[in-house]
């Protein structure tokens, strides 16, 4: 959900020669288009959800005010235009055209509904504290049970112009409207169906397709909206989405011509495989995503610095990166991708040590917290069912052993169950993946705040929730950027979490695909935006 800077070209890119846009489009072509989606999804309830899987299918199922087109730009969705007084306070100005797909218009109540909704702590919305990290009037005492939800700075000056108020000036708040929390939804249907408002027969949305069928752990299919106001412009009449965990058979399901796009992420493996026989179907883009190991900074024995720091420190994570992985990927020692907009913060200090150094380091740390070799540090690493993820994890253990004597035993799980037992703080050290929401460092930083509810981590600290509230009141951009910079820094002191590499977007992409190009590095998969251009092999 954000923008892509010049940095971005140092990395190794394979564009899929795909057709554009303007190329003529054979009418008798049969436009439908299937893809991988990775996993099965925990719910397609916008407020219900905070995963991608779930975000990649609702995307295409409801649209908020603005979304984000081809290059990660922001375009005008249900908001024709906008204004703003000072970045505290905003004015949108629905078209007239919106519609629900059951023929009524999409009014600013829908959205006054919606955001409402997710403010409530009865909904218990993963993603509730983004109306607080945008610091829309009253959203923390909302979520705290302090205020009424009618409270929230956000009214409906008439149906087609919608206020909203800030506490604080934020200048990316645009970029922020994106994000799959920030979706309407229909009170209509809600009310009348509860929690199976999501099922295909009761699905009503406002995005440029419609819920046609869901088989559970199998596939999602998506219909065009006759209702959407940009409809003419759409191609795809038929999208199914599958959600096949394991890569192997994702990139099997390929080559056989079932999958017309795979997932985003391909085994090493199977890469120069791939590589080497269709290498003009391999497209990797640079991706706003961060993989780390997440550390449970509450549970005993992770709730000592020392020994986040020693596992911190004890993974070799250039072998990972440029070795086992070697698909593109940058190392990292930062939380927030070096690519980011208004990012590119200075690494720490102990990014230039030797391997021996920091190994050495970190045994010392260790025995510190009274783990030695006659009484090895021992824990659990979970990670979420996929092939990739298993083969980091076996690899990542391996490490912690041979440089710090650390004995890890792994725990795999299905999507939904890791993401439920994190939560709740079951685990000890969890595989992570974290992707930027919009292009602005404060869409990682923001996470680790004391109170956000993605901060499955559990890191605590009031001087790093003061920094990312100074940030919002900085005079420029370079101030900004300094602020975020000693935050970057206070994360890397306390040791929160263990980063790994910046991820990229690595697909197989059918020839038959035509639009699938652009800069977007938030790797969106917008249906709207693709056809098919030949018959599917």
């Amino acid at each position: 959900m954000k923008f892509v800077k010049t940095g971005l070209c140092v990395l190794p890119i394979f564009l899929i020669a795909l057709q554009s846009n303007a190329d003529p489009i054979l009418t008798d072509i049969n436009q439908s288009i299937t893809i991988n989606n990775g996993s099965e999804v925990v719910s397609l309830d916008p407020h219900k959800v905070e995963g991608i899987p779930e975000s990649n299918i609702i995307l295409n199922l409801l649209e908020g005010l603005i979304y984000s087109d081809i290059d990660g730009k922001v375009a005008p969705g249900v908001a024709e235009s906008w204004t703003n007084d000072k970045y505290t306070t905003w004015i949108f100005t629905l078209r007239d055209n919106a519609r629900w797909s059951d023929g009524t218009p999409v009014t600013a109540q829908d959205f006054v509904y919606s955001w409402q909704r997710l403010a409530d702590p009865k909904t218990g919305s993963p993603y509730s504290s983004y109306l607080q990290n945008a610091y829309m009037e009253n959203a923390q005492a909302i979520l705290k049970g302090e205020m009424p939800v009618e409270s929230l700075g956000v009214k409906a000056l008439d149906d087609k112009h919608l206020q909203v108020t800030l506490t604080h000036p934020v200048p990316y708040f645009i970029d922020m409207l994106n994000h799959t929390a920030m979706k309407p939804v229909n009170r209509q249907a809600i009310e009348k169906f509860g929690d199976k408002w999501t099922q295909p027969n009761n699905f009503v949305g406002n995005g440029a397709y419609l819920l046609d069928n869901w088989v559970v752990n199998e596939r999602i299919v998506l219909k065009r909206n006759p209702n959407y106001w940009d409809n003419q412009n759409s191609k795809i009449d038929q999208a199914t989405f599958l959600s096949i965990s394991s890569e192997t058979s994702d990139v099997n399901r390929y080559r056989s011509g079932e999958i017309n796009i795979s997932n985003s992420a391909i085994p090493p493996i199977l890469f120069k495989k791939m590589q080497s026989e269709r290498p003009d179907e391999l497209y990797i883009r640079p991706y706003l995503c961060t993989f780390y190991y997440e550390i449970n900074n509450n549970k005993p024995p992770f709730n000592d610095s020392r020994v986040r720091e020693a596992l911190k420190l004890g993974l070799d994570r250039k072998t990972i990166t440029d070795k086992i992985m070697a698909q593109g990927q940058i190392v990292a020692y930062g939380f927030t991708p070096t690519f980011i907009n208004n990012g590119d913060f200075s690494p720490p200090e102990w990014a230039s040590w030797s391997d021996e150094k920091r190994y050495q380091r970190a045994k010392e740390l260790l025995a510190e917290a009274g783990f030695t070799p006659s009484n090895p540090l021992k824990f659990s690493l979970l990670y979420n069912t996929s092939d990739q993820n298993k083969q980091q994890a076996v690899v990542a253990a391996s490490m912690w052993k041979k440089n710090i004597g650390a004995e890890v035993s792994l725990q795999n799980q299905e999507w939904k169950t890791s993401l439920q037992n994190r939560h709740s703080g079951n685990y000890d050290v969890a595989r992570s993946t974290w992707c930027a929401d919009y292009n602005e460092p404060s869409a990682f930083l923001n996470i680790m705040l004391s109170q956000n509810s993605n901060n499955t981590g559990f890191y605590n600290n009031l001087q790093f929730d003061a920094l990312l509230e100074k940030a919002l009141i900085a005079p420029d951009d370079v101030t900004r950027k300094q602020i975020y910079q000693q935050a970057e820094l206070l994360l890397d002191h306390d040791s929160a979490i263990i980063p790994v590499y910046y991820r990229v977007s690595v697909r197989l992409i059918n020839p038959s695909v035509g639009s699938f190009k652009g800069k977007d590095p938030l790797d969106y998969i917008d249906v709207k935006r693709l056809y098919i251009k030949q018959s599917n092999k």
